[in-house]
């Protein structure tokens, strides 16, 4: 598969599933034997989890809109940077709608076989969301 095919279907698989809530659109990218982990060693989420995840984020953002802001592939790895933006309208993580506007951002590290991706790991700052929600302010002494 061609980098520039592996690209194109992430982008529109990303924005069926991010941006539309349509998270059976990975099931043609991601393989069933999926995870993703955001630190080495952690069971991290299955296909059925990361689902979940989104939907829940949607959920409590329902006007979310992930930008890919830069994809990077090289053999069997695709590598992209993100931000996210939305309004908090419902409860996340256990924190009640605040109704303010976020942006996060992040990265994704895929590895691919046989044309699916079978493992991801993820990085982002939360402090950033916490930070965006009122929840925490940056600099703050303890």
């Amino acid at each position: 598969m061609s980098d520039d095919v592996r690209t194109t279907r992430v982008i529109e698989t990303w924005a069926a599933a991010w941006d539309r809530g349509e998270v059976d659109a990975l099931d043609g990218l991601l393989s069933p034997e999926y995870r993703r982990r955001s630190s080495p060693g952690e069971q991290g989420q299955s296909l059925r989890e990361f689902k979940a995840s989104i939907l829940a984020a949607r959920s409590a953002f329902p006007d979310l809109v992930t930008t890919i802001d830069e994809i990077v592939t090289e053999g069997d790895r695709l590598a992209v940077r993100r931000h996210s933006t939305g309004r908090h309208e419902g409860s996340f993580l256990g924190v009640p709608p605040t109704n303010r506007s976020v942006e996060v951002g992040g990265a994704t590290f895929a590895r691919f076989e046989g044309g699916m991706v079978v493992e991801e790991y993820v990085t982002w700052d939360p402090r950033a969301l916490l930070t965006a929600l009122g929840i925490i302010s940056v600099g703050e002494d303890r």
